[in-house]
Order: structure tokens, then sequence, then C-alpha cells
């Protein structure tokens, strides 16, 4: 960030003639910026016109630095129109890697400017690099009092998270829970108030001391008001003299995100301008991808080199992410998700398919008959099936796994002013399985609406299968990730299994039954739904979420086994978001590239499993996930752009880059940043975020694309849980399900440990078979020794079932188990207790 001039750090000055009193010397500029000394600055004269930012340079190379040293780089700068430039120390070859990199503004009137940075490499001649391409206008660039010198010591970046009270900075629903975290290194419980819209007191209670939250290194509290239900705008808790950001409590609080996070794709459409009249002047822009130039144009794309001898029309489809790419893997859940938000309507009892249909969202096609959010799909599934391999050709039916930018453009670029080739990336059988699970189903939600459509969908799908099964092995090449990502997967039983499960409940074809039941993930709750969650390298869930919701030709026995896997991972990511200082339901500390998505795609297996048995605690950690990335979490930030007092508003992204350039928007309302991640891979985020925590290592820049890019796989399902949350009545999951079932549990304590007995008795009329008892613990017991049952124990969650020999349990009976276990201090034993899902009594 641009700081005023704070003076030249100790140590030898790096830059020569910085003040130009002995002319232009060492100094040098591209040749269409011409340079000369006027009034004691250097000033260029940049053309109109240019794209990217490296269109126009002004440098000095043989910058020697030193692996480790402090530097301060300070300068002062104006230009005849308020420009944005980029500022680099840099290698003067390719990769051109940045040692420090800024987009700095740059007025009218003389701004002096400031940065101090670390050098990671030893460089005996780096480059200073002003950058100052990528306007529309021709203008005029001046430069003076450059400095570069050592021995600077390099702050550390604090971020700023704003109050310790950690809301949803939307709200809550009024009959859903309510919890909140405290960020204080205070070991005793505190007093918090809820402060009603008028200030008045609403509510009071005592916050309970969670300790180290591993994912934040925060010490915290969390505290609960689930028992207020008064419907409200401008809400706030205090806790010790700190106040939260407000909130409302209230029904249809996500209508509108159903519908923004939803337009995130027509916003996101290549080749079609993007209409005013259906998203306001700012977001408006001409068609990309053309073949107006500069644009090369998507309607005649060449393969790279050596890969065909054809051309594809693969105009449309939606932009990928930050670059105007496309991808076949990325684009296929993506599209796969935003038919599932539809296809969950005709299968689920009040989800509501009203608010997705034609004239319902902002897509051009309004008032065709055919549902607006199928019609939004239509756009990427026409583009997935024009990347199939012609027949006749190497490879016919496969899918080109990609289509993008010849080398990569820079920020901010619209995309009809693309200038860069076009080029098709080799088939690859990840690619060709996204088509086939897409295109299955694409044909049965489009038949009632377009029956020729979802023929050509069913076409294009069953020809990708037998593709695949035909080149089971043709992986993306991990290293291809010049002008695009590289979306390299190495592994396709996934694919398989998901492409499998929409072929067969499209057509019940028993080829593809036969695949799934012979699949080694059939029936493997860990490899189909990984704790880390679904993403376009895992995708198996999604199969496994379609054989769980729509009607097909499993049997009873095989519907249920699937089921169970849904409901089985759900338990996972509800127990982990019960037991989670900010009650995300993801488990450990891997926060990795995308991490909100993954959070989203636990946030979708949990409301499928809601939607399956109607148990609250589902939805409940829906909700959950949903404050954690509206704001309960540890930074305080809205990671949703347009909601939130302290939303993201700078990811990174091509044309919606406002952070660039003034005269662009931010992202649109709905569009969900990628969210901490680890492994900071950005510049940026390796300047400011080393030795972040976990869950820390997030920065709301427009340059830090390993924390901060939006993408269509990301508010996919964000979508989908929008439109669950959206659907969910006032009071839904609240009532139990109720059991035919006695529990009774005797525990017995011995210095640190205890041995419990407990005994199930069916109270039914009809015979238990098999069994499943779980139950939580609301302190640190842990089971240790076991007989009579086989339990697991997740947190405080644990889980028994049967053993080889008494998994029925038949009307009027009873069956026994025992364990041992440890604990220390206060110790309680447990009173709630479910059977197969249903509410127990106690005696």
């Amino acid at each position: 960030m641009a700081v005023p001039h704070a003076g030249a750090a100790e140590g030898p000055e790096q830059i020569v003639n910085g003040d130009f009193s002995a002319g232009t010397a060492p100094w040098w500029w591209t040749e269409n910026s011409p340079a000369s000394v006027v009034d004691g600055e250097l000033c260029a004269e940049v053309p109109a016109g240019t794209l990217n930012p490296w269109d126009a340079i002004i440098g000095q190379d043989g910058i020697p630095l030193i692996a480790g040293e402090g530097y301060e780089l300070s300068f002062t700068a104006h230009a005849s129109i308020p420009v944005t430039i980029r500022t680099n120390v840099q290698m003067a070859e390719e990769p051109w890697t940045t040692e420090h990199s800024s987009a700095d503004q740059i007025t009218t009137e003389p701004t002096a400017v400031s940065h101090i940075f670390a050098a990671a490499d030893d460089n005996d001649a780096a480059q200073l690099a002003f950058q100052i391409g990528g306007s529309e206008e021709a203008f005029t660039f001046c430069l003076d009092d450059v400095s570069l010198t050592g021995g600077a010591e390099v702050p550390d970046y604090e971020p700023d998270t704003g109050s310790p009270v950690r809301v949803n900075q939307v709200g809550y629903l009024t009959e859903g829970p309510k919890s909140g975290t405290f960020v204080t290194d205070e070991t005793a419980p505190l007093a918090w108030t809820l402060n009603a819209p008028d200030g008045s007191e609403a509510a009071a209670g005592t916050t309970e001391v969670f300790g180290t939250d591993p994912t934040s290194r925060q010490h915290v509290h969390t505290f609960d008001f689930s028992e207020v239900t008064e419907e409200g705008d401008g809400y706030t808790v205090t806790i010790a003299g700190e106040t939260s950001e407000p909130f409302a409590i209230g029904d249809g609080l996500y209508s509108q995100l159903r519908s923004d996070a939803l337009a995130y794709f027509y916003h996101n459409r290549s080749g079609i301008e993007i209409d005013a009249g259906l998203v306001g002047e700012e977001y408006a822009r001409p068609a990309g991808h053309l073949n107006v130039e500069p644009n090369q144009g998507d309607d005649n794309v060449p393969c790279q080199p050596g890969v065909c001898d054809y051309t594809l029309d693969v105009t449309g489809g939606w932009y990928d992410a930050g670059d105007h790419g496309k991808y076949v893997v990325n684009g296929g859940i993506s599209v796969a998700q935003v038919m599932a938000n539809y296809e969950r309507t005709l299968n689920t009892e009040g989800a509501d398919g009203e608010p997705l249909g034609d004239g319902k969202l902002r897509v051009p096609e309004q008032g065709n008959g055919i549902p607006d959010i199928l019609d939004e799909a239509a756009w990427q599934l026409d583009f997935l099936m024009k990347m199939q391999v012609p027949a006749g050709e190497e490879l016919a039916g496969m899918a080109h796994h990609k289509i993008h930018d010849e080398n990569w453009t820079g920020l901010p670029l619209l995309p009809h002013n693309d200038p860069q080739k076009r080029e098709l990336h080799p088939p690859s059988t990840a690619a060709t399985l996204n088509l086939a699970a897409a295109g299955a189903q694409c044909a049965r939600l489009f038949e009632p609406y377009d029956a020729a459509f979802a023929d050509r969908c069913l076409t294009a799908a069953t020809t990708a299968w037998q593709a695949a099964v035909d080149n089971p092995e043709i992986y993306a090449d991990p290293n291809d990730g010049t002008g695009g990502g590289a979306y390299s997967d190495n592994n396709v039983t996934d694919e398989f299994y998901w492409a499998a499960a929409e072929l067969f409940v499209t057509t019940g074809d028993p080829v593809y039954r036969e695949h799934l039941v012979n699949s080694p993930l059939h029936g493997d709750t860990d490899a189909v739904f990984p704790r880390g969650g679904l993403s376009w390298q895992s995708t198996a869930g999604l199969g496994a979420l379609t054989l769980a919701t729509v009607p097909n030709e499993f049997t009873a026995a095989e519907l249920a086994g699937v089921r169970a896997m849904v409901t089985e991972a759900a338990d996972g990511f509800a127990a982990d978001s019960r037991a989670a200082a900010y009650g995300v339901p993801f488990g450990g500390t891997n926060y990795v590239w995308g991490s909100n998505s993954q959070v989203l795609n636990n946030m979708v297996v949990l409301g499928t499993a809601y939607d399956l048995t109607g148990e609250s605690k589902y939805s409940d950690a829906v909700l959950r996930g949903m404050d954690y990335l509206l704001g309960r979490n540890p930074l305080n930030q809205s990671y949703v752009t347009g909601y939130g007092e302290r939303d993201s508003k700078n990811q990174h992204h091509r044309h919606w880059a406002n952070q660039l350039n003034s005269s662009l928007p931010n992202p649109a309302p709905g569009s969900v940043a990628g969210g901490p991640n680890v492994e900071i891979q950005d510049p940026v985020a390796q300047d400011k975020l080393q030795g972040c925590a976990p869950a820390m290592c997030y920065i709301d820049d427009i340059e830090s694309w390993s924390t901060n890019e939006i993408t269509i796989n990301w508010n996919a399902p964000l979508a989908w849980v929008a439109s669950f949350l959206d659907d969910l009545e006032p009071g839904d999951g609240n009532e139990e399900p109720e059991g035919s079932c006695e529990v009774t549990y005797t525990s017995y304590r011995w210095n640190s440990g205890f041995t419990s007995y407990v005994e199930i008795r069916n109270t039914g009329t009809e015979q238990v078979s098999p069994w499943e008892l779980t139950w939580s613990f609301a302190d640190n017991q842990k089971v240790t020794h076991h007989w009579s049952s086989q339990i697991t124990q997740t947190g405080q969650d644990v889980t028994a079932r049967p053993a080889a020999w008494n998994g029925t349990i038949a009307p009027g009976a009873s069956v026994s188990f025992g364990f041992n276990g440890t604990s220390s201090g206060q110790v309680a034993d447990p009173t709630a207790f479910r059977l197969n899902g249903a509410a127990c009594t106690t005696p």
C-alpha cells in the first residue's frame, strides 16, 4: 500500500541519478513512451490504448539486492490524468520474479510514495520497473526523487480485524442458532449483552471460555443467544466494552444472496454483451472474444502447436476466474452445481423453484418458458459440448481440457480488449468425464423444455463416456500453466464415479450401475466425501448426492447405502462445526487455495443430509457455516461482496478491478472470495502474510490471487447454499424425529477415568436392525476401550454401532454395551441420545 514518504532508510543508495540532475542515464523506457527531463523530472509520453501495465515502462537495471535485507523504495510522481501504475523490483529477465510489487495510485498532483520490503533472494542486477501502461487515454507521467536504500526495518503486517466481537454481519434466522465468538486473553467467563436496534438490552448472558483456537492462534470465548427471536435490523453484541458489527434477526435474509450469487454467472459470460438493463450501468460491458479487434476471438480457435490440425468454435461459456480462460474441469463442476440447485426443487419437499423460474433471474433469455437457472446453465453447457473432439479426429469424443490466452495478460483488462491469441489445449480424461456427467444431468433436466437440446446433451455425454473408457489415463500436463491455470488431475476414479452416477440416473442403463457398484469408491464415505470438501479434483460426491436425492433404479438397499454415506459425512462436518471456535464446518487447519469453497461444499453435503432426514443438527451446521463466511471468523471479514459491514471488495479479477482503476467496478454483490490459504503463493501474500495462522492467511488485495480470487466453482456452491437457506421455513428442523427407544446410561468414576454401561431398549413395535446410537459429551471425556459394540469418537461426538452378534433389537428387547474412558476437571453424563437419528427417552 502506498504511504507518505517516510524518508530514506540507513544504507547505501542503490539508484543512480534518482533526481535526474545528470540527465536521463542510466534510466530507460519502452520505445512507445519517449521520456526526457523536464523541470528536473523524468517525464514520459504514454500513448493511448495500451492494454497491459507492462506495455509502457520506465526502468533502471543493475540494482544489487541482498537476501533478507530490508529496503525502502521511495519516489514522487504525478500524471496528467489519474492513473494506477505498477511499481516492481524484480528480476531483469524471465521469469521476472518480483521482490516487491505494488499498485500505486498517481494523481495530477505530485504524490510522495514509499514502500518497505525484504528481498527474498540475492540478485546482483535486479530491475526497478515503473509499469505505466494499461490506459485507454494518452497521458504524461513524471517521476522524481527515486531512492532505494537498504537497512530498513520491515514492519510486521497487522490485519485490521475491527471489533473482537465476531458475528454474522448479515444476520440470523429467527428460529435458527445464534452464536458468536469473542477474541480476548481473559481466562474467566465474561458478561455479554445483546443490544436491540433501539439500544435497549434484548438479552444478556455469560461467555464460555473456549481457549486457543488452533486455526487462528487466538484465545477466544463463545456466546449464544439462540433464544432471541424478535425480528429487527441493527442488533449488536457488547462484551467487555467492545461492540460487534450490526446484524439483523429475521427471515428472508438470504433471498437476495440467492439471486446475486446466481447473477455472478451472467456477469462472467463470454461472447455476449452484458446488459445494463439486467446488471446496471456499472457492470455493463461489451461482448468479449467475438473476433472484434483487438480480440482474436473464440469462434475459430486452433490447438496449441502439435496438438491438432483443426479449429473449433468454442464461443460462449463462463470465464473461469480472474482470467479470461475457460476450463472444462472447472466448468463441469460449476454447471453441475447450478443445475443441482434447480434439481433440488424437483425432489425435495419445501425447496422452492419459483425464485429460479422464468423471469426471476438476471438472464437475457427471460420469457422463453424455461426456468432462468436452466437458461444460465445452457450457456455453459453449449460451450462444454463445443469442446468435444469432432468425429473422425484422433481422440474423437474426448473433450479438450481448456481454452485460454497464449500468454498471461495483466490487470485490469476487459474481455473485449484482450489481444492474445486463443488456443485449445490437449484433451484429457478428466475433462471428458466432466462433459459426460454434466451432459447426462442436462439431458434429464432440459427434456421437458427443449427436447432437442436434451438429446444433444445426452449424445455428447454417452460419446464422452465411451471415449473416456477407451482413454482412461490421459492427464493434463501439470506444467501447462502459461496463459491460464493447469488444472491437472492424475486420479480420475472420482470423475468416473460421478459420470456413471449421472448417466445411470438419466438412462437407467445397467452398464453404468455396474461401474458404480464395482467402483473402489462406492461405500467409502471418506473417499467420496473428503473432509477437505468436494472440488474440481474430488467430484465423486457430486454423483453420490445425485444418487441419494434424484429418483433412480438403485435397489432400496443400495439407495440406503448411498444415503448413509451422505449422512455419515454430514455427521463429521456437523461435529467439526460444533467443535470449532468459529462454528465452521471444516476440520483441521489445512486451509488451502479456495478454502471458502471447501467450507461451502461441506455445507452442501450438510444441507442434503437435512433434506434427507429433517434433522436440525445439519441445518444448524449450514447456518453456522454461513456465519463464518459472513463475518464470524478470525479476521472479522465477510468474504461475500456486498454482504456485511466488512466485506471483501478487491478480489482478483481482470475487469472488476476498482483497486487498480477507479473507473472500473468492484466485484458484483454475491461474489465470494477464495479465503485463507496457508500456501500464500502470490507475492502480496508472501510479503504480508509470512507466518500467518491458517485461518488468518488472507488479504483483500486484487494482487493476492492465491487468497482472494473469485471463480465460478466457488460461487456455484454459494448459490446452492443461499437457495437452501432461503428455503428454510421458520422453525424448520427444530422438532426432533420421534423415536421408539429408551436409553439407560450408568457411569462409575475412578481417578482420572470412568467406566460406563449403556442399555438401549426398543419401545416400538418393529425390530431395529442395524442400530446406531449417537450422543455428545459436554466436556473432554474420551473413550479409550469398549466392548459389545464398535465405538468411534470425533471431538465430543460419539457413535456406537453393533458388534457382530447384536445388530438387531426386537420389539421390547434390549442390547447393552460398555466402555472405559479418561476425563479431567468437571464431568457430566450425557443426557440426549439418538437411535438411528431419532431421539430416545431416558429414565
